[in-house]
């Protein structure tokens, strides 16, 4: 009877360890695809913001004559109201002389570019830990662009 529960013992020890084992080497893993999920998904997020800002100046631009600064603007206001951290580092170019096509001739139309330096907040530092010298550590410059005819006069 001495026998078998000190088998009985060594066998719950080694499942124990087991267990303990399989746990260490799946939930960094675990962690590390749940912190991409939030990321790659807040980096969509940014990007949307970013693409409705280029919008908004887009039609602000296509307006006769606008006021020198108010597609800059609208689109700082734009990005500021979506919660955008740094909205101010964002760079905005305008240009109102681009055609497009429209059927068999062209117009001339209003393009607006946003430029805006986007960060993970925990991939990059994960990324230096594993390499020191990673070049994922800089901002990602994400970019979104809005064309639009312009109004006659």
């Amino acid at each position: 009877m001495n026998e078998r529960s000190s088998v009985a013992r060594g066998r719950g020890r080694s499942e124990r360890g087991t267990a303990l084992l399989e746990t260490a080497l799946t939930l960094p893993l675990l962690l590390l695809v749940s912190v991409s999920i939030f990321e790659f998904g807040r980096a969509y997020q940014t990007w949307q913001i970013l693409t409705n800002a280029a919008r908004e100046g887009a039609r602000v631009a296509v307006l006769p004559n606008p006021a020198s600064g108010s597609v800059q603007a609208r689109v700082q206001q734009y990005m500021v109201s979506g919660q955008l951290p740094n909205a101010a580092s964002a760079t905005v170019s305008v240009n109102r002389n681009a055609t497009i096509s429209l059927g068999a001739g062209t117009a001339t139309a209003s393009q607006v570019t946003v430029n805006y330096p986007f960060q993970f907040i925990v991939l990059q530092p994960v990324a230096r830990l594993i390499v020191a010298n990673s070049t994922l550590g800089t901002p990602l410059t994400m970019t979104a662009s809005a064309l639009m005819r312009n109004e006659s006069q």
